[in-house]
């Protein structure tokens, strides 16, 4: 099966100068968790929820005067539409990543593949394992505390 048999078609961008306003405002209004990154019309990074959150809030910076490319990651990884899903798969595991910009032979964006076209299209067992080595940190859990 070929990554463009399951992927997302619908492809949300922003520009890499927009506030993290704007950003976090497309998010929520598309229900979505990240938005490719555009200069020129090119693919030129991907900035996530986490991101802003983990790089802008949590960070103490003045979120109102930060734009897109303050937090987002600026070398992406992709696949070929053309891909073999299991190839992707890889990618994934390997970089664990939740979402993979999907680029045509020409490296147009044309779409994304996320956990979730994976775990609808691709049998039970196969996307549960995808999902359990992409989340796993290799960083040891700190015990859980009760804040009374």
């Amino acid at each position: 099966m070929l990554v463009k048999d399951i992927m997302s078609h619908f492809v949300t961008t922003i520009d890499e100068e927009a506030s993290l306003k704007e950003a976090a405002s497309k998010m929520r209004d598309h229900d979505i968790g990240c938005l490719l990154v555009s200069r020129e019309d090119n693919l030129s990074g991907i900035v996530t929820d986490r991101d802003i959150t983990c790089k802008g809030v949590a960070d103490g910076m003045d979120i109102d005067a930060m734009i897109v490319s303050d937090v987002m990651t600026h070398d992406v990884i992709w696949c070929a539409e053309n891909s073999d899903v299991e190839d992707a798969l890889h990618i994934m595991e390997n970089n664990q990543i939740r979402r993979l910009p999907v680029l045509d032979g020409e490296k147009n964006l044309v779409g994304v593949l996320s956990i979730g076209d994976i775990s609808t299209q691709m049998p039970h067992e196969l996307s549960g394992e995808v999902i359990e080595a992409i989340s796993k940190t290799g960083k040891r859990k700190p015990p859980m505390t009760t804040v009374s």
